[in-house]
Parts: structure tokens; C-alpha cells; sequence
């Protein structure tokens, strides 16, 4: 087996892991769904019991005091308490089904979470073996960049989970991963070669890198803000969003924090892409003796930076928020899905290094 094998069948592997990671954030967001409600019936049968018991109670009164004017004994207090006991009980039952519903997600999250960090590992080694096969940084292709892409996502979704729990992307994120992996095998591979000559510059590291990591950034982003539209759908009626099936949503945060998480995260990939509008107009004047030219790339690139830049504009300052700014979000990272396979695939230009 060559190197350049070893990377591929490494890809493969990874996609795989990410696919059980996958199924087990989806049973996570499942069984922490099943809980809650779990929850909320305990929490409604205690109070159903509590309501018999008044009420039987009141009848126990009632029985009492008509039994002292006629001499009859007291029966009513026995059948009420009997109501309320049976009713008490059944809402314990449910009660105690809540916290293993509770430990089962946490097992799932747990598995989600160190499969996807296996994946990630992986997905690393991959990379790693197919910068050595090609014998230059692995990036520089439309395959190398979705491997690479996919990489930084996923590390993405793995460093902001380590500071708060975002594991409700989880299934979003392992899945768009997985989704980008198995295009690239499929309809994105080239064998591992060297580059032409204005590709052999240090600024493919840095311009080119700089790019994937916005993009992995963009990408969680995204995937916030598809949440976002889903939990404010079914928290407005939506008479999809409102079956039980998507009953997960609710155990997700509020839209307003989703919508706050998003923001973060896509001001951060802003000012990496700024870096990499300027980085590729400084390499440009290198290679080509011209910082800009309108190259579809070039174009394109600026037109991701509009987006994103009037995105955060509209939302600081005239305060755009909720669905308008989410449905920038999505325009965005459209544009961003266009950049990279669009404008590589339908045009021609001094940037159409798609390899295929």
C-alpha cells in the first residue's frame, strides 16, 4: 500500500466513524427529547394526584359530616384516598423512567463526541499522509480543500463543545462533514501530483489555509442558523415543526442564543476571510504582477465578503436579528458553497485549480 492509498482508505475511515457519530447524536437529541417529556408527564400526573387527593380530602369532609347528622360511617375518605394513591403512583412511575432516559443520552453524547473526535484524528492523518504522498501542502485542490474543509469544521464543533455544550450540532455538523467526505471521494478525487509553478509559494499555506479555516468556520455557523429556523418554526406553530417528531427541537436553546452563537462564530470566520481576500491579492501582485483582475474567483471571494460584511452590519447596527438575520446567514454561506464549487467548475480563470 502507497501513501497516497493509505490517505485515501484514512478518508474512508473517517467518513465511516463520522456516520456511527452521527447516529449517535441523533440518538442523544432522541432519548434527552424522551426525558424531557418524560418529565413534564411525571410532573402532570403528580399534579393530577395532588388534585384527587384535594378532592378526596373534600369529600372525606363532606362524608364525615353527613355521617355524624345520621349515625352512617365514613366511606367517602377511603375511596377518594384510594384514587389519589393509585394516581400518586403511576406519576412516580413515570418519574423514575426520566433519569434513565437521562443516563442513556449521556451515554450517546459521550459516544458522539469521542467518535467524532476519533474521526477527526483520522481525518488529520489523512491529511498528513496526503501532503507526503504529493510532496507539497495538502490543499490545493478541490479534493484536498473538501478533506481539509471537513477537518476544520469538525475541530471547529469539537473546540466550542469544549467550552460550552453545543452537542445539539453535533448531528448537524458529523452529518455535513460526512456529506462532504463521500463527495469528495466520489466526485472530487485527483491523485496526489505536484502543483503548477504559481502554485509554489508559501502563500498557498497561508492565503489557501487561511480560506479552509474560514470556511469550517462559516460551515458550523450555518449550521446554528438552520437550527435557529427550525426551533423558532415549531416555538411559532409551525404545523410541520410541531409534530412529535421533531420533538428534539425542543430540548435545543432558545432561538435568541442560537442566533447569538451563530453571530460569534461568523464574525470570527469574517475576519479570517478577510485576511484571505487581502492575502490573495498580495499573492496575485507575486504570481501574476496584479493585486486584482475580477477573476470569477476574485469575484466571487468579494462577494462572500459583502454578504457576511453586510450581515454583521445589518445585525450591530440597524438591528437586524432573529429570522432576517439568519436568512442572511444562509445567503452567505451559499455564496461561500458557490466559491468553491460553482465558480471551479463552470468558469475559467487564473484560479481554476479544481484538478479535474
Amino acid at each position: 500500500m502507497t501513501v497516497a492509498e493509505l490517505s485515501y482508505d484514512l478518508v474512508w475511515a473517517a467518513a465511516t466513524v463520522l456516520a456511527i457519530a452521527l447516529v449517535a447524536f441523533a440518538w442523544d437529541l432522541a432519548s434527552l427529547s424522551s426525558s424531557r417529556q418524560a418529565v413534564k408527564d411525571a410532573e402532570a400526573a403528580r399534579a393530577e394526584s395532588e388534585e384527587l387527593a384535594s378532592s378526596g380530602e373534600s369529600e372525606g369532609l363532606a362524608a364525615s359530616a353527613a355521617s355524624a347528622e345520621d349515625g352512617s360511617s365514613v366511606g367517602g375518605s377511603s375511596v377518594g384516598g384510594s384514587s389519589s394513591g393509585g394516581s400518586s403512583s403511576g406519576g412516580v412511575a413515570v418519574a423514575e423512567r426520566a433519569p434513565a432516559e437521562g443516563r442513556r443520552r449521556s451515554k450517546a453524547a459521550g459516544i458522539g463526541v469521542s467518535t467524532t473526535f476519533l474521526a477527526t484524528v483520522l481525518l488529520l492523518a489523512a491529511i498528513v499522509t496526503r501532503g507526503i504522498a504529493a510532496g507539497r501542502t495538502p490543499w490545493a485542490n478541490m479534493y484536498e480543500f473538501s478533506m481539509v474543509g471537513a477537518f476544520v469544521a469538525l475541530a471547529v464543533f469539537l473546540g466550542v463543545n469544549a467550552r460550552r455544550d453545543v452537542r445539539y450540532l453535533g448531528a448537524f455538523v458529523t452529518g455535513l462533514a460526512t456529506l462532504f467526505l463521500v463527495l469528495a471521494q466520489n466526485a472530487f478525487f485527483v491523485p496526489a501530483n505536484g502543483v503548477q509553478p504559481a502554485l509554489q509559494s508559501y502563500w498557498l499555506v497561508i492565503h489557501v489555509g487561511v480560506a479552509i479555516t474560514a470556511t469550517g468556520v462559516f460551515t458550523v455557523a450555518f449550521v446554528t442558523s438552520v437550527l435557529q429556523l427550525l426551533r423558532d418554526s415549531r416555538d411559532n406553530g409551525s404545523a410541520l415543526l410541531n409534530r412529535k417528531a421533531f420533538g428534539w427541537l425542543d430540548v435545543t436553546p432558545a432561538p435568541t442564543q442560537l442566533e447569538a452563537l451563530s453571530f460569534r462564530m461568523n464574525a470570527v470566520g469574517f475576519v479570517l476571510w478577510t485576511f484571505t481576500v487581502i492575502g490573495g491579492a498580495i499573492w496575485a501582485e507575486h504570481a501574476w504582477a496584479r493585486y486584482w483582475g475580477w477573476d470569477p474567483k476574485e469575484t466571487w471571494s468579494f462577494i462572500v465578503w459583502v454578504v457576511y460584511a453586510a450581515y454583521l452590519h445589518a445585525r450591530t447596527t440597524r438591528g437586524w436579528s432573529g429570522r432576517r438575520a439568519a436568512y442572511f446567514v444562509l445567503v452567505g454561506y451559499a455564496c461561500v458553497l458557490f466559491n468553491f464549487t460553482g465558480v471551479n467548475l463552470l468558469f475559467d480563470g487564473k484560479h481554476s485549480y479544481s484538478g479535474l
